[in-house]
């Protein structure tokens, strides 16, 4: 995991920390800071690809990083379309990529 631990211009406050969590993306285990946004700790655990657009199956990532946009749209804890950039890290998080629009786990359990 790689995060920035200092910077030539900002002060250090700005890189202060949660507890370190983990927490799984498509089931591997991974580590991140409590507190920090999903997407960051994503990010910096390698991963770019967090979700599949619905008709042309493109790949969406990291983009806005303020929550207007739908790039990063993740199933969290069963719940689809999560705001992955504005949405902190908890420990024991389920994150998944998402495919398509998205399905509740609920839907998903009723339909099959």
């Amino acid at each position: 995991m790689e995060l920035i631990a200092e910077h030539p211009v900002l002060d250090a406050s700005c890189f202060k920390r949660g507890e370190k969590v983990e927490f799984t993306f498509d089931g591997r285990s991974m580590d991140g800071y409590e507190g920090a946004p999903i997407a960051v700790s994503l990010h910096a655990n390698g991963i770019r690809v967090y979700r599949e657009t619905p008709e042309m199956k493109r790949a969406r990532g990291f983009f806005c990083a303020i929550g207007k946009c739908s790039s990063c749209f993740m199933v969290v804890d069963g719940v689809p379309n999560v705001r992955t950039c504005v949405t902190p890290l908890r420990a024991g998080m389920r994150v998944e990529t998402q495919h398509g629009r998205g399905r509740a786990a609920i839907t998903a359990m009723l339909s099959e």
